[in-house]
């Protein structure tokens, strides 16, 4: 065996990001260039996108975007200040964007998303301002769906003294303040069940997932009022305490659980550089990047479930 002082590292030029490996995908950076779009928060960069139309559509991971000021995009060298919010879907995370663009390039959709594990997959790097830069790695994990961490909430704190179930606060990332809940509402039944204590709304929520809706009735001022309340993860909602591999993953992204299917593979990069197209070596996108879990885990929506969303999102906004 060697020791330590004679075993030889590998040449930095020969690393996952090393220049004589990047070079090899090259072709598949000029797919990236075309194809994946830069979302800006005014002049940060916050996330990437997936081009699926000629004129204009992008989708990206909401949860990135939807807080931002100043939203702008870039596609290739060209960078658009004029961009519409379309519609999101809350289960995958995913936001629908329109720029006033034409001629871009789709992505060409990969016929499916069952690769083996250890096939080559190129992803979003950092970027500079006219030029997308890339990651290598590999897929590294079967198919599968990630859980919601800590399981499915209406996203309210209710009154402990009240003999009712009064709302008391209202979690501004719940799908509660979405619906308009607000402190003193009481919660009369939902799903068709009527609900009297904290123990009836978790025996209705107990098999449901993050990103489902529930039909709710409740009162205000003497009036019922019947909403839909999407139902979010409680990791979503509120801040995990961290652990040790967590400390160690760097910027991961705040929504990294509650989905109903990923691919996992081992590409680095923090939380800015998710939402863009997931690549396989003949420049196809095999999925959309759509959550950094942790230093040796991406998360990206395979292609299968990525056309769906896309073909519904573009329904849903009258396109």
């Amino acid at each position: 065996m060697l020791s330590a002082a004679g075993q030889q590292s590998l040449d930095s030029a020969y690393r996952t990001t090393g220049t004589a490996v990047v070079a090899a995908f090259e072709p598949q950076r000029l797919v990236l260039q075309t194809s994946s779009a830069v979302i800006l928060d005014g002049r940060k960069e916050i996330a990437y996108g997936v081009v699926i139309s000629a004129n204009g559509h992008v989708l990206t991971k909401a949860s990135e975007v939807l807080d931002a000021k100043a939203l702008a995009v870039t596609v290739d060298q060209m960078h658009y200040r004029e961009v519409k919010l379309l519609t999101v879907d809350p289960t995958w995370d995913v936001a629908l964007l329109k720029i006033g663009a034409s001629g871009l390039v789709p992505v060409v959709f990969a016929p499916t998303s069952e690769v083996p594990q250890g096939t080559w997959v190129v992803a979003n790097g950092a970027t500079t301002r006219t030029a997308r830069r890339l990651l290598a790695g590999i897929v590294s994990a079967k198919i599968r769906e990630i859980p919601a961490a800590g399981g499915a909430a209406l996203g309210v704190v209710l009154n402990g003294k009240s003999k009712v179930l009064e709302v008391d606060a209202v979690n501004e990332k719940s799908g509660a303040k979405e619906a308009g809940l607000q402190k003193g509402d009481v919660i009369l039944s939902i799903e068709g069940k009527k609900v009297k204590k904290v123990e009836d709304i978790a025996e209705v929520l107990k098999d449901r997932k993050a990103g489902s809706t529930v039909k709710m009735i409740y009162r205000r001022a003497g009036e019922e009022i019947t909403v839909n309340v999407r139902l979010a993860a409680r990791g979503e909602m509120f801040t995990e305490q961290m652990n040790r591999n967590d400390q160690m993953s760097g910027e991961f992204s705040p929504r990294r659980s509650g989905f109903p299917r990923v691919m996992q593979h081992d590409i680095l990069g923090s939380r800015s550089v998710v939402g863009g197209p997931l690549l396989d070596l003949d420049g196809r996108c095999v999925g959309m990047n759509i959550a950094r879990a942790n230093r040796a885990e991406s998360f990206a929506i395979p292609v299968e479930d990525l056309k769906e969303i896309a073909g519904r999102l573009m329904k849903q906004a009258g396109n």
